[in-house]
């Protein structure tokens, strides 16, 4: 018997519980070790706790540093800070990896094979904003501050070309707006540009693109590229861009990976829309349940999960109502069960 692996669960809010019970079974069909320690977060957090990310979730990751983590619910505009965000802060989790894959063939974009390296704790997206009052209008102006450094973006270009070579990745394509934030995105390219120069010319292709023009050619032509590295708020924009190159953000899969820790997730919010009516679709955390696996070093496992999850969906044509199929979560769930088994 392989020694258990102890990690963090967060089953998370709306259509969380459903997906996350759904690739544990999936997980125990594998024979996957993992010693679970169920704890909340988001608005379940709030709920149980009174904090969206309470100290017992915190302390459960510290021990573990692995999680595997369900849709959380961030109210807009007001209300608590982003518990993404702040997982993200509190245990260093610098680089956010969003592979596309195409599963389901004959779609507008075929044979889609993409990776977004995403830069995850600093630039615009972490939030430091306020706003200035003027006269009677105490929203009269809104700031917001981007911080880059030159430590942080090497931190994740070594990862982004040090995971590309390690996968056999081809090429890497660096992401920016230098041409306009000459200091915010520039330090990224300039630092992207020096790394490559003195570290992995030779190893791996590089070139760059200024981000407009990027979501243009993704859109008119995807597989010119291979590899996507970019800072953070380009990246949470394009990642979403990519996954729906591939079906949309419920065949996306994301690991966010650090210093401290590894937290495995679904990237798609809660839909609170359709919770509880048995009919999510749970392949985005099922695949990031499979790159877990693979972090872990569980390669076969990981290997099997995918071919059954293609399988399922292309030799048995058994789906969920976001793909064209009317199976519910637990018909998919059994059908990829008997996958992994047969």
């Amino acid at each position: 018997m392989p020694k258990p692996i102890p990690a963090t669960l967060i089953p998370g809010d709306g259509i969380g519980p459903e997906i996350v019970d759904a690739t544990l079974a999936v997980l125990d069909a594998l024979d996957a070790p993992f010693e679970w320690d169920r704890q909340v977060a988001g608005l379940g957090g709030v709920k149980a706790a009174g904090d969206p990310l309470p100290p017992a979730t915190l302390d459960s990751i510290r021990r573990t540093r692995l999680a595997l983590k369900g849709p959380l619910e961030t109210p807009s505009g007001s209300g608590y800070r982003s518990s993404n965000v702040r997982l993200r802060e509190e245990f260093k989790l610098y680089a956010n990896l969003r592979p596309a894959h195409t599963l389901i063939p004959g779609g507008r974009y075929d044979n889609i094979d993409l990776m977004v390296v995403r830069e995850n704790v600093e630039g615009l997206y972490t939030g430091y904003e306020h706003f200035i009052q003027i006269d009677n209008d105490p929203h009269a102006v809104a700031i917001a501050t981007g911080v880059n450094t030159r430590q942080g973006s090497r931190r994740l270009l070594e990862f982004a070309f040090e995971h590309a070579i390690a996968v056999g990745r081809k090429k890497i394509t660096v992401v920016h707006k230098a041409n306009i934030m000459k200091a915010l995105t520039g330090i990224f390219l300039e630092t992207a540009q020096d790394l490559y120069e003195k570290k992995y010319q030779g190893r791996i292709a590089m070139d760059t693109v200024i981000v407009d023009a990027c979501a243009m050619k993704l859109v008119l032509n995807p597989w010119q590229f291979d590899t996507l590295v970019t800072t953070n708020l380009f990246g949470d924009i394009l990642s979403d861009l990519v996954a729906g190159l591939v079906g949309g953000l419920g065949m996306a899969p994301g690991a966010n990976i650090g210093t401290d820790a590894a937290i495995f997730e679904a990237v798609h919010g809660s839909a609170p829309d359709i919770a509880g009516k048995g009919i999510a679709n749970p392949i985005a955390l099922l695949l990031a349940a499979a790159m877990m696996l693979d972090h872990c070093k569980l390669a076969d496992q990981a290997a099997r999960l995918r071919r059954a999850i293609d399988e399922t969906l292309n030799v048995d044509g058994i789906r969920t109502g976001d793909l064209g199929g009317s199976a519910t979560t637990a018909a998919f769930t059994q059908a990829l069960i008997r996958r992994i088994g047969g």
